[in-house]
């Protein structure tokens, strides 16, 4: 069977060309309790400054989130949600440096009225951990703003996912779970062709688990959209390691995007720029070309 190559995404100051090389998603999380920086960029000052950062490393999209989604962590207010991150995108637009003000930004929610919010201040993106199932408003009115979506795979909420890891068959649970969701986007009016799906590491998985969908990326090409994964410092890899410290977890990282990069993911979430610019660089020229 030939599979079609997904569309490319044209956004603000660049064309993402599905299956050219690896695109980066800088981590920029305006939370104080995210698992790995949770308080060291949750003021404006501090979140531009790391964009900036970001931006300067090579990432291609910077991914805010004002909710933290780390295993455990307890639903924040709408009202909450929006002065955490519309302040910040609104601030990284209206930074000096240019590659601030032309740099794709994605907004990381689940609630539709933060994903407007967001995209109205300038962010491009929209990236739902619950793959549009927790608010119910959020297909339609991804659909009315016409912007790319990313729909991720898990189980629960972050309070109780990781209580919710039994599967008789891990990847065409993921699988299936991603198509029926990439079925109502499209049914709630939503182009087809600006829908990217994420099997979602660490999100109602096992360390073990987390490694199977790795070996097993390639099954995923069968729903003909762009791959997200998001491996970077996560638990499993400190299990692996027996490091508890997410931020000594750089190479391990490095060799679950290499896994990742073999397998033909397109976008990897990541936190450390630099490094894993040279890592897509190196894995690209062994796998893509």
């Amino acid at each position: 069977m030939t599979l079609k190559k997904p569309k490319p995404w044209e956004l603000r100051n660049q064309t993402l060309n599905w299956g050219e090389r690896t695109y980066l998603m800088g981590v920029l999380n305006v939370t104080p309790d995210s698992f790995s920086d949770g308080g060291q960029f949750n003021t404006v000052e501090t979140a531009v400054s790391q964009a900036r950062h970001l931006a300067k490393s090579g990432i291609d999209i910077l991914d805010i989130g004002g909710q933290s989604t780390r295993p455990g962590a307890v639903q924040i207010s709408l009202e909450e949600e929006l002065t955490r991150v519309v302040p910040v995108i609104q601030a990284i637009r209206s930074d000096s440096a240019t590659e601030l003000q032309t740099i794709s930004i994605s907004i990381d929610t689940t609630q539709a009225a933060v994903a407007q919010a967001a995209i109205e201040a300038g962010a491009d993106i929209v990236n739902d951990i619950s793959g549009g199932v927790f608010d119910p408003k959020m297909l339609s009115t991804l659909a009315k703003l016409a912007v790319p979506i990313i729909l991720m795979h898990m189980r629960g909420t972050p309070q109780t996912m990781q209580q919710l890891t039994d599967y008789e068959d891990l990847m065409a649970e993921i699988s299936g779970f991603l198509a029926g969701q990439i079925n109502r986007a499209m049914a709630a009016g939503v182009d087809p062709d600006l829908i990217a799906i994420d099997p979602g590491i660490g999100f109602a998985k096992t360390y073990p688990q987390n490694l199977d969908i790795l070996k097993k990326l390639p099954e995923l090409h069968k729903l003909e959209r762009p791959i997200l994964v998001g491996p970077s410092r996560k638990s499993f890899i400190g299990w692996i390691l027996d490091q508890p410290d997410p931020q000594q977890r750089v190479w391990g990282t490095a060799a679950a995007c290499c896994s990742a990069i073999a397998g033909g993911v397109d976008i990897l979430r990541i936190h450390d720029g630099a490094e894993m610019r040279d890592v897509c660089r190196v894995a690209d020229a062994i796998w893509r070309h």
